[in-house]
């Protein structure tokens, strides 16, 4: 097995991983603290992508156009929890889950009238559609390089936030016990709307970092959604860090099977069988993890401390 091809898949999985906790990190809020149910946080990381495509066109520039999106995506993260949401907070589980699936269809149909039924490929500047070299030998494309830095950035701000500032010690304590938070004079109406603002966020800087890689297409966020929620239920609902220890692990596992399983796979059966097998079982491997973890530690890996 070729050690710069396992470098350059590693850091492909780290990629992936970053993205899956962008996204994952807004559902662990929406889901973990105020155990809402939104099966539409998809749809805003869709509603990004598309968001930072017209604007990078409109600038002349991709990154105006992700700095330009992202308010744009807190807008509307805004006026889906004030029109729907928030009515949504005292009902069952059932109920968000019917909600926030008529609200895909919703936002894909939406999307479709405003954007039109193709997907927008997102041009790059040159700075970031070149190549580094990281050993002699070894090259990885610049912008997959960025997202990864840019995620570890991202992971260290939501790390300050929620344990070093006082909007984080009023999230976590509306996710301890949201009654009494109440009962202290804190507007936990108002608190909620700013975590599901930035859950939308980052839910939309996620489509926005994937966008120049793949396309900003329709309904793109509705299988990758399925992802995240394997991710915050293997490092445990709620947990920020179970959630980034989760999405990391899920990439590179979800990235190395896709690359390396048939290998693996071809020193113990014919190589026909083994190409027919391994693409269905490396499919299959996040949620064997998944199965497994709520066999053994059925509260995930990292599940939030009780306080």
């Amino acid at each position: 097995m070729d050690a710069s091809l396992v470098l350059i898949q590693f850091l492909n999985g780290m990629q992936l991983g970053v993205l899956l906790f962008l996204l994952a990190s807004g559902l662990t809020l929406t889901f973990g603290i105020m155990d809402f149910v939104n099966l539409a946080h998809g749809s805003l990381y869709m509603i990004g992508a598309f968001f930072c495509a017209s604007l990078t066109f409109w600038t002349g520039s991709f990154v105006w156009g992700l700095l330009l999106a992202i308010p744009c995506t807190a807008l509307v993260g805004l006026a889906v929890e004030l029109s729907v949401i928030r009515h949504l907070y005292a009902r069952d589980h059932l109920d968000h889950v019917l909600a926030t699936f008529g609200l895909i269809l919703c936002f894909d149909t939406l999307t479709q009238l405003i954007w039109g039924p193709e997907g927008i490929s997102v041009p790059l500047p040159d700075v970031l559609d070149g190549q580094v070299t990281l050993l002699p030998g070894i090259v990885f494309p610049t912008f997959r390089l960025v997202i990864i830095l840019g995620g570890l950035l991202v992971a260290g701000g939501l790390y300050w936030l929620v344990n070093h500032t006082k909007l984080g010690m009023l999230i976590r304590a509306g996710a301890s016990n949201r009654t009494m938070v109440g009962a202290l004079g804190i507007d936990i109406q108002t608190l909620f709307t700013a975590v599901f603002a930035l859950g939308a966020v980052l839910a939309g800087l996620a489509g926005m970092l994937i966008a120049p890689i793949t396309e900003a297409s329709i309904g793109m966020g509705n299988e990758i959604i399925i992802t995240a929620f394997v991710v915050i239920i293997v490092g445990g609902i709620g947990s920020m860090k179970g959630a980034f220890i989760a999405a990391l692990l899920i990439g590179l596992i979800d990235t190395m099977g896709r690359s390396f399983l048939d290998d693996l796979f071809k020193l113990v059966m014919s190589t026909e069988a083994a190409e027919t097998s391994a693409p269905a079982v490396s499919a299959m491997l996040i949620y064997i993890l998944m199965a497994v973890v709520l066999a053994i530690r059925p509260q995930g890996l990292f599940p939030p401390k009780v306080r």
